[in-house]
């Protein structure tokens, strides 16, 4: 008997050794949650899908580079608990579709302020996922009386904060193949994944190139936040970000990355709601 039991923990401890990390999981998307409050508003040249949960002051979620809205559906019913839940697929992403001009973060930020204005809100906190993120940082410095509080979770706010070949990182390249599918599914151009990449990926090497002036302007409460094995931001960014933002804050989530929103959607959800008073 001793035998056996020494042999099933040394079983056990073996496939532990091998599985794969908290942080290098990529769990499934979330479901899209049902909701009356959802459509296509015609906002700064293009149509942006948006949907609503909940009631309270206003809360807008910002998603990643390739992704969609239905990325937060582990967030949604928390914060909806508390607040006015506004979600929206960035221009070219998800059911938005997008114009001629070239995909920029002060581009996508007016994108925000127009859905803004169509739902009549006229200041919310903002929580946002690397580009969405930036977006919001670039909210925080273009519209300021339209933020409040800006959850800033795996922002880069200079072109040197990424890390070098993230796409050969294996959790970021199954992101992207999943994206494509997810392209594939809810775009109005469904067949244009491939130049979709290619543009995003030429934002990404060009923009953002914010100055310590720039980021110093930011009035808002700002929480820089991100996991400590980001697969795409270098971490001394991150603490450049906090430090260079008055009055920011810094956040560093262990086991988690660039996903850490599906990784532990209790911690990151914890997380959010403590910044903004609800926890």
């Amino acid at each position: 008997m001793r035998r056996l039991l020494l042999t099933m923990l040394l079983a056990l401890s073996a496939l532990s050794a091998t599985a794969a990390e908290h942080w290098e999981t990529l769990p499934p998307t979330p479901s899209p949650i049902p909701t009356t409050r959802s459509g296509q508003a015609d906002a700064n040249g293009i149509s942006i899908h948006y949907a609503i949960y909940g009631q309270g002051t206003p809360v807008i979620l910002l998603h990643g580079g390739l992704a969609n809205t239905d990325y937060w559906g582990n967030q949604v019913p928390a914060l909806a608990a508390h607040h006015t839940v506004i979600v929206m697929d960035s221009r070219g992403h998800g059911r938005s579709t997008r114009d001629s001009r070239a995909y920029g973060y002060d581009l996508m930020a007016d994108d925000v302020v127009a859905l803004m204005d169509v739902l009549k809100v006229p200041k919310a906190d903002i929580v946002g996922w690397s580009d969405g993120a930036i977006i919001g940082l670039d909210l925080a410095m273009r519209h300021p009386g339209r933020v409040g509080r800006i959850f800033s979770f795996a922002a880069n706010t200079t072109t040197s904060g990424l890390k070098a070949h993230v796409e050969r990182n294996p959790t970021f390249a199954a992101f992207i193949e999943r994206a494509g599918h997810e392209y594939a599914a809810l775009s109005s151009t469904p067949k244009e994944y491939g130049a979709f990449l290619r543009e995003i990926g030429k934002m990404w090497a060009d923009q953002p190139n914010w100055t310590d002036v720039q980021l110093k302007t930011i009035t808002a409460p700002v929480l820089v936040v991100d996991g400590d094995h980001d697969e795409a931001i270098k971490r001394e960014h991150t603490e450049y970000i906090a430090a260079a933002i008055p009055g920011a804050g810094l956040l560093i989530l262990p086991n988690v990355s660039h996903f850490a929103f599906l990784q532990d959607p209790k911690m990151f959800n914890y997380a959010i709601l403590h910044f903004l008073g609800d926890e």
